[in-house]
């Protein structure tokens, strides 16, 4: 059993890739609401002060990233900023500090997204984050220190979160969480690394 910390639990990611960990002893954390921990990724401060309250862990799996929509010719400096404050910076900024807390063989498990690969009016902002850390991982995992593992669970958008996203991707096949929560699992419990597990019908 190991000791993994979900950040974003509460949410239908979240709820998916808790279905691939419950062979192990997962510390929920979030911005609000019933979790273990709070925390907000575009925080340093906040990042640091999680990891020393959890401790000993073995894993981070993180499933979350504002991301800002609206088109290329609209998008504001600031919209960007905070799509990359949270869905760039803040997942390698959980890396960053994190290597420093993390088990020996330990294991981050970020999250990007399908529109990276199938953009959509709207998500460019969301796309090219995807896009930065999908090869955050791949480069990274040259650096890790003391055999930790890195990879990104790129899933397309669930069947759970359909009702709020499908309008806005015509022509995509959702995916069930459970399906997507095996991603998650093959990250924590195998021993790849530097690897992007795409997740699409």
């Amino acid at each position: 059993m190991k000791t993994v910390i979900l950040i974003g639990a509460l949410g239908k990611m979240g709820q998916a890739a808790l279905t691939g960990l419950s062979k192990h002893k997962v510390i929920t954390a979030g911005r609000s609401g019933d979790v273990d921990h709070i925390v907000d990724i575009t925080s340093e401060q906040s990042i640091t002060e999680l990891y020393e309250k959890v401790g000993h862990f073995d894993a981070v799996v993180n499933t979350v990233g504002l991301c800002e929509y609206e088109t290329f010719a609209d998008m504001s400096e600031a919209q960007w900023m905070s799509t990359i404050m949270s869905k760039m910076m803040g997942q390698i900024n959980l890396v960053r500090i994190g290597q420093k807390y993390i088990a020996d063989g330990g294991s981050f498990t970020l999250i990007s997204g399908i529109l990276n690969v199938k953009p959509i009016p709207f998500a460019i902002a969301d796309a090219t984050t995807s896009g930065a850390i999908d090869t955050f991982a791949k480069c990274v995992s040259l650096e890790m220190p003391r055999g930790t593992r890195i990879n990104v669970v790129n899933p397309t958008v669930l069947e759970e979160a359909w009702d709020v996203y499908g309008e806005m991707m015509p022509g995509f096949q959702p995916v069930p969480g459970k399906l997507v929560g095996k991603a998650f699992e093959r990250s924590v419990d195998g021993f790849i690394t530097g690897e992007v597990i795409i997740v699409d019908a």
